[in-house]
């Protein structure tokens, strides 16, 4: 199994509009953070986790030829606004299935409407094929799916495992039961937005604090703020089996 990190920022990106922080005028490529998702491949399957406004640099990044579905993780922009951007993909392949909870289907028909219209649709737009998904495990290309719930503030959010791979963004709290699912695992991804304390993220300490909890061989930290700082030197300060995420690493399983 392949994972690419195809971006790692929070909401903004990095760097943000008109910012004159540091790290914003970093010229070190690893401060440079498109919004967060990843890219997972194994045998001949290909799936992203989440969808959003820099999907289209994204796969040009990675040069995906193919997309077998995105899982989502919840609604929000910096997660769902590239969807249009699945345009090429649907042209060669058909519609293109999604997965995702109840009410993230819901938003997605909201905002993106003529892409679910099945009467007199445009014929420039996509199409999509929706999977509703719950917290039980499902099947993606052979492998059990194992859903991991948590909570980023007030809005319901899922985390997925596959197989030895985990990944987790946007969380604020996760309950004893949920991080039994994670037990075992060899590589878990999990956000950790800034230093400071924030109402629906994990900050740096609660992220080192969880994955303490999971005790995975290696941890990495996603969906990052500028705030956090330079790349060089919050990983110097990170435990031996913690890393920065960084925009199109790519780790093998």
């Amino acid at each position: 199994m392949k994972i690419t990190f195809l971006g790692t920022g929070t909401s903004q990106g990095i760097p943000v509009i008109g910012s004159s922080h540091p790290v914003c005028l970093s010229s070190n490529p690893k401060d440079k953070r498109l919004r967060v998702s990843v890219l997972i491949e194994w045998d001949n399957y290909v799936y992203v986790i989440d969808c959003g406004p820099d999907f289209r640099q994204q796969m040009l990044n990675a040069k995906c030829t193919k997309l077998n579905g995105i899982v989502f993780t919840h609604e929000h922009a910096d997660h769902t606004a590239g969807l249009d951007d699945i345009r090429p993909f649907y042209f060669k392949q058909g519609d293109i299935p999604v997965y995702a909870h109840k009410r993230v289907i819901k938003a997605l028909e909201d905002r993106f409407e003529y892409i679910f219209e099945t009467e007199n649709k445009y014929a420039g737009a996509p199409g999509v094929t929706t999977h509703q998904i719950e917290n039980k495990p499902f099947t993606l290309g052979g492998i059990n799916v194992i859903p991991i719930n948590g909570m980023h503030y007030k809005l319901q959010v899922f985390g997925f495992r596959f197989n030895d791979f985990a990944y987790l963004t946007d969380m604020k709290t996760v309950e004893d039961k949920e991080i039994e699912k994670l037990k075992g695992v060899k590589v878990l991804v999990v956000n950790a937005l800034r230093e400071e304390q924030h109402v629906s993220h994990f900050n740096l300490d609660e992220a080192l604090a969880f994955i303490d909890k999971v005790k995975p061989e290696k941890a990495y930290l996603t969906h990052i703020s500028h705030l956090l700082g330079f790349h060089d030197e919050v990983q110097h300060r990170l435990p031996k089996n913690v890393f920065l995420a960084y925009d199109n690493l790519q780790i093998t399983l």
